[in-house]
């Protein structure tokens, strides 16, 4: 060995002693193998939390749709007495917004009263009297089951979703 290279060993122990280089390297090795550890333990808590707005989201939708359904049903029979009066054409209003989901249970009453008065009398309302008027409401009720994707402890599988509208019949 000649006195140059002896001079360069000697110039790069000053700088990083040999054991301070393997030390970094079995720390850099374990602190990857910690953040692995933490990846893997954290995971499946995130991906149940995702699941779990994601079911949110669907049954927020679910009901929203089963909401839109009934206020059309009850659009169409508020037009006038005729659409009132015609319950198959309210159930298919709100069956056919409501197209997108299954099983949809529509149902449809009519209530009466009169201006000065509560709602709730037989129809029609005959004995207002002068200066009130007879009113005639259509009330459409939507009711659907909303199914989760996955069955989760403590909580049902499928859960009743329900709307009602309630208009008054433009006259």
């Amino acid at each position: 060995m000649n006195a140059s290279m002896k001079s360069e060993i000697v110039s790069s122990e000053k700088i990083a002693p040999r054991g301070f280089l393997r030390r970094r390297k079995t720390r850099r090795a374990t602190q990857a193998g910690q953040a692995l550890l933490e990846v893997a333990l954290i995971t499946p808590f995130l991906l149940l939390l995702a699941v779990g707005i994601i079911e949110i989201g669907r049954y927020a939708y679910y009901s929203i749709l089963v909401a839109d359904a009934a206020r059309a049903g009850a659009q169409y029979g508020a037009q006038n007495l005729a659409t009132a009066a015609d319950t198959a054409g309210i159930r298919t209003a709100a069956e056919n917004d409501g197209q997108n989901l299954a099983a949809l249970h529509v149902t449809v009453q009519h209530e009466c009263g009169c201006t000065g008065s509560s709602i709730g009398g037989t129809c029609p309302a005959t004995a207002c009297a002068s200066p009130n008027h007879a009113l005639v409401y259509v009330k459409v009720t939507v009711a659907g089951t909303f199914n989760s994707l996955f069955k989760y402890p403590g909580i049902p599988q499928s859960i009743d979703c329900d709307s009602t509208e309630l208009m008054r019949v433009a006259q």
